[in-house]
């Protein structure tokens, strides 16, 4: 085992964080080569009493790899790409999405749940936060996307997962739980479109289409399992066709209020995205575009002349809008897109908001543009602030955003932290971003409270305390927040049922505390 574990000071220091707001110190970081490393770090750790986190890009913001044992970096070997195909694509954990996409756009096809740190993340991170981005409204998160895997689990064995097998004494035990409390499960499922809290017991067991009858797939509870119920060594993943056609339309609100009634108005025409940011992201738009310009290569003149029409559209409306939602139609003709563009233009007539359809790449990738580079921006300006996603994620019901925003931003505002927030408005799925000093005692005594307010707050409005990102170190402990008592022991049962001995990144999921959140937070 000597040559696998390394503890080099320096090592173990670049492996104590992530993007999330926490410290932890690994005792060891792991390299293994093939899977029969993975199995004897899982005897070592079963043998020793030790624990195993796996690692791939490090873009977790939640401390999802992060673990005082031993850290499981699959990105330096375990890393393979199979033949492309649309039906079933072979991954190795640690193959980075940036190089995987290259790949399949070759054969133009993609992985329409690629999130917005695609070029950084890895799709074994990606499979063990059920990932979403912008095209997840039209086709869903990772959950949709695994139709095979394989993993070692904590007897030292690699199983083969597939759809509609129940063939080893996990799924066993997994069917005959989801069997016993069948009612408790159903009623247990949040009501909203994207969800990544807790152990998805709701999703093993569902409907076929050509049969009506029901279907067993444990790859559904171990998508977003987040790395606690063992170590995935490889995942077949199906691809869509890209679209040959695509247009933009941005569409500029003058209040939240007319949000929820334009994306139910929107959906029927299946876009592949509804993006939104708020007007603090366009004021920082505008505070950064001359470093904004430098940094793409333009000229400040030639780069803000790109927003004219955006400027005239403001005019009109007499000022900045207090949102913009852009929404994005593709499809395999041109003729079919213009005519869903059409019929918005001819629905978006019912609303007051204005709008302007934009044809080119060019101009699209612009509010991209703006958006990323504001808050990358913003971090470099302010002063002993960073980032801290610590309620990052929330999804609630579309129709109750305009009700919920000012009473979460209202919690924020109490205890004085600034924040922008962006997301995808037709899952009603937003981030927040708050900048903190965390140095500072009295600002790192704001989390927990402000976190307790707002998760209350959506639990009140019947949402998730996380539509992506997932629970790690920073939201484990709010679980209670969203699920019964009666539930959260459920996801213990499932725990025990395939990690008896609490190897596999404790207390993610299950028996995360506060007093843990607290005593890890980067504070240098």
């Amino acid at each position: 085992m000597e040559n696998l574990l390394n503890n080099d000071p320096k090592v173990l220091e670049g492996y104590s964080r992530d993007a999330s707001l926490f410290r932890v110190l690994p005792k060891f970081v792991a390299f293994p080569k093939n899977v029969e490393d993975i199995k004897k770090l899982v005897k070592f750790a079963t043998e020793h009493k030790e624990s195993l986190t796996v690692r791939a890009g490090g873009t977790d913001m939640t401390g999802g790899p992060l673990n005082e044992s031993i850290i499981v970096d699959v990105t330096k070997y375990i890393n393979k790409i199979g033949e492309i195909d649309a039906e079933g694509t072979s991954v190795e954990p640690g193959a980075f999405y940036r190089d995987f996409e290259k790949r399949t756009l070759a054969k133009k096809l993609i992985l329409p749940c690629y999130t917005a740190s695609k070029n950084l993340c890895a799709l074994g991170g990606m499979i063990a936060n059920n990932c979403g981005g912008q095209m997840s409204l039209r086709y869903g998160k990772m959950e949709n996307f695994v139709v095979e895997s394989k993993w070692v689990f904590a007897d030292g064995n690699e199983y083969v997962i597939k759809r509609g097998a129940i063939d080893n004494e996990y799924s066993k035990r997994i069917f005959e739980l989801i069997k016993q409390n069948r009612e408790i499960i159903k009623n247990a499922k949040p009501k909203v479109s994207k969800n990544s809290a807790g152990y998805y017991l709701w999703n093993v067991l569902s409907r076929a289409l050509n049969t009506g009858g029901e279907v067993f797939d444990l790859n559904k509870l171990l998508v977003g399992s987040q790395g606690t119920l063992g170590i995935m060594t490889e995942a077949k993943v199906s691809l869509v066709p890209v679209k040959a056609h695509h247009d933009l339309i941005a569409i500029f609100f003058s209040s939240w209020d007319d949000m929820p009634g334009v994306v139910n108005t929107l959906l029927p025409y299946e876009p592949e995205s509804l993006e939104t940011f708020d007007k603090d992201t366009i004021k920082l738009g505008i505070r950064f575009m001359p470093e904004i310009a430098k940094k793409t290569g333009s000229n400040l003149f030639s780069f803000a002349a790109k927003f004219l029409p955006e400027a005239f559209i403001g005019i009109k409306m007499g000022g900045l809008p207090e949102l913009v939602v852009l929404v994005e139609i593709a499809e395999e003709s041109e003729s079919e897109v213009k005519r869903k563009v059409k019929g918005i233009l001819e629905s978006l007539r019912l609303f007051k908001v204005w709008h302007r359809v934009v044809e080119k790449d060019s101009e699209e990738e612009k509010f991209w543009i703006v958006r990323r580079e504001s808050f990358n921006l913003l971090r470099e300006h302010v002063k002993n602030k960073r980032t801290a996603p610590f309620i990052d994620d929330f999804c609630i019901p579309v129709e109750k955003v305009p009700e919920f925003l000012p009473k979460a931003k209202k919690i924020l505002e109490d205890y004085d932290i600034d924040v922008n927030i962006a997301g995808h408005a037709g899952n009603g799925n937003f981030h927040i971003i708050p900048l903190m000093n965390l140095k500072l005692e009295s600002e790192r005594k704001k989390l927990i409270p402000v976190a307790n307010k707002f998760y209350d707050l959506v639990s009140q409005y019947h949402g998730s305390i996380t539509g992506e990102h997932n629970d790690g170190i920073i939201r484990t402990p709010y679980l209670d927040k969203m699920y019964s008592p009666e539930v959260l022991e459920l996801f213990k049962k499932v725990k025990q049922i395939f990690d008896p001995q609490n190897i596999f990144n404790p207390n993610k999921k299950v028996n995360g505390t506060l007093e843990y959140l607290e005593n890890h937070i980067e504070t240098s």
